[in-house]
């Protein structure tokens, strides 16, 4: 299916692994000219090469930390006028016990769930409406929408970007610049089986284990954890051309655990 987004510039940020590693390879499929960003330059890279062997495309990539003002200036240098912008990041740590949340912790998961991606997508709407084309996505968290305990640095912060993405989605709508958010569930990224090897170091229990204790606390119908592709593949079609009539929509992709008809 031929999304019409053939040489259409975006920014993927967050991409060097996981969610937007497999978002920026579904663009790049369809022909889209990719700049991925990302923190850590020997997996930006990593990535970036990946992606241009399995798309046989170029991909360019920035180190850039999008929390910061730094970081965000120098990926919009590297392309001032994207078509397409893609946000996301690495969860944060799980969070066992509140009382362990340092007012540190909130600031950073602040910066980067929710005003980093706040302040990218000013920088690149102007331009989206003046052209009269734009498609912005930002990734993030079912806990956005279902709140769980265990990640209150993901949801909160990500839960107040959905709302500003929703709210600011209505009056760009008449300039064709299409605003919407995924909200993940639980999904085989490198960033979670590293964040299981953090948040409990010593322990000796598999990946395999680890994934089915989660898999038994959220009762996640599918009974298994999703592939980051699939998402990926989501992504490329809230970019897409027929993505025009599609406004402010928080699309959960969790393998049935949320529990409502809306």
């Amino acid at each position: 299916m031929d999304l019409g987004i053939r040489g259409r510039k975006a920014i993927v940020a967050g991409a060097s692994a996981g969610l937007g590693k497999s978002s920026a390879l579904a663009l790049a499929r369809e022909g889209v000219d990719v700049i991925i960003s990302a923190r850590n330059e020997e997996r930006l890279i990593a990535a970036a090469t990946e992606i241009q062997g399995k798309a046989n495309t170029p991909v360019k990539w920035v180190v850039a930390d999008h929390s910061t003002a730094e970081g965000r200036a120098r990926l919009l240098a590297a392309s001032p006028e994207p078509d397409i912008l893609v946000i996301t990041c690495s969860p944060p740590r799980f969070t066992p016990d509140y009382r362990e949340i340092s007012v540190e912790d909130w600031q950073q998961a602040l910066a980067t769930g929710m005003i980093g991606p706040i302040e990218l997508m000013k920088g690149a709407i102007e331009g989206m409406r003046s052209r009269k084309w734009g498609r912005i996505v930002n990734i993030l968290t079912l806990a956005a929408r279902a709140p769980i305990d265990f990640r209150l640095l993901s949801g909160p912060p990500r839960s107040a970007l959905a709302n500003y993405t929703v709210a600011m989605a209505k009056p760009l709508a008449k300039d064709n610049v299409i605003l919407n958010n995924i909200l993940p569930g639980m999904h085989h990224t490198g960033g979670i089986r590293d964040r299981f090897k953090s948040d409990k170091p010593g322990k000796t229990d598999s990946y395999e284990t680890e994934v089915q204790k989660i898999i038994d606390r959220l009762q996640i119908p599918a009974g298994r954890f999703g592939e980051a592709d699939d998402v990926g593949a989501f992504c490329a079609l809230f970019c897409s051309e027929f993505a025009n009539y599609t406004i402010g929509q928080s699309l959960i992709i969790d393998g049935g655990v949320h529990n409502s008809i809306f």
